[in-house]
């Protein structure tokens, strides 16, 4: 039977930051986006309000400033060849963060076969965002239920890799999971745990684990 395996992106293939900070360092708002980063991590602003402050933030951003952001990123080693792996075994790999879809999208072509992220509107902005496309840690779920039935795998089947509070629910509704360069709370719940900077080795834990 083949495996989804579904994939956070913030902390988790990005090693110590996030894709809203790598996109904010191209326009000089970094600091900015560590203090959202760290409120959205408190609980102290939600998935909505994170989002609707980063549009703010980003009123100047292009795409160039985007694929900038993605390319100059401090990405873990070995992610497109992990991903061919999967690939070359018949099972499959995605991409889940709250982070915005316009980053996250662009790892398809790395190999992965979805990716999914918030939904904020075409870039230069000229629109607000609809709060209904931002994700959450749930929509985490709802999303890897519903590329469960596109590839035509279970709940059973999935392995789950992630580093912070906006996985749990994913790694509590799937078997496997992997926390990476994660704090002891998500690490707790999780079967495996990795820290480093090469995917290659957090996979390797899981590989052949049902």
């Amino acid at each position: 039977m083949a495996r989804l395996h579904l994939f956070d992106l913030d902390g988790t293939l990005l090693h110590g930051t996030s894709a809203p900070r790598e996109i904010s360092r191209q326009l000089g708002l970094e600091a900015e986006t560590v203090a959202l980063d760290r409120a959205a991590s408190e609980g102290r602003i939600q998935p909505p309000e994170y989002a609707y402050q980063v549009h703010a933030l980003w009123a100047s951003l292009t795409e160039e400033h985007v694929t900038a952001a993605f390319e100059g990123a401090p990405w873990l080693a070995r992610i497109r060849e992990v991903w061919a792996e999967i690939g070359g075994r018949g099972e499959y790999c995605a991409v889940v963060s709250l982070s915005p879809s316009f980053f996250v999208e662009k790892l398809t072509g790395w190999g992965a076969h979805a990716a999914h992220g918030s939904r904020f509107p075409a870039l230069p902005f000229t629109e607000p965002v609809d709060p209904a496309g931002v994700l959450s840690a749930a929509a985490k779920v709802v999303i890897a239920d519903r590329l469960c039935a596109e590839f035509g795998v279970t709940r059973e089947d999935c392995v789950a890799y992630g580093d912070s509070a906006s996985d749990k629910d994913l790694f509590g509704a799937v078997p496997v999971s992997v926390a990476v360069n994660a704090d002891h709370h998500l690490a707790s719940i999780a079967t495996h745990s990795y820290a480093g900077k090469d995917l290659w080795d957090a996979y390797e834990l899981v590989r052949h684990a049902r």
